[in-house]
């Protein structure tokens, strides 16, 4: 992938977030696609973070969409590798975030990963407890 279609990946990516459009969000994923954060370690504690199969994705991100319901990425830069995009992005608390997705042949996410820079990714996220 060149940096045109990554930075193309990304403001899909970024517009599905921001339209709180999980579906959207979800198009770019396999189905067999896992996920990594720290958020879902703190909120699905069962899981130790890491969400297998696009059915797993979907019900993480639809606790952190309703609990978070003011959520919005500010795509900070989008940088690509070998079959992957990492977005750096700000939330809506200011946090930076990256993104961290590994792509397979037809494009579709097979693997990613939420990184941040504080220890309580959580809190930095914005999301409310309960």
């Amino acid at each position: 992938m060149d940096i045109a279609q990554a930075r193309r990946f990304a403001q899909e990516w970024v517009e599905a977030w921001n339209a709180h459009d999980l579906e959207g969000v979800l198009s770019h994923f396999a189905d067999d696609a896992d996920f990594s954060s720290p958020v879902a370690a703190q909120l699905l504690p069962g899981t130790s973070g890491v969400l297998r199969g696009k059915e797993a994705i979907r019900a993480y991100w639809a606790v952190g969409l309703a609990r978070i319901p003011d959520l919005r990425f500010e795509i900070v830069d989008v940088y690509t590798g070998v079959d992957i995009v990492v977005i750096n992005y700000r939330n809506h608390t200011g946090g930076l975030v990256n993104e961290v997705l590994h792509l397979d042949s037809d494009g579709l996410v097979r693997s990613g990963a939420g990184t941040y820079l504080a220890a309580d990714a959580a809190s930095v996220s914005g999301v409310q407890s309960g």
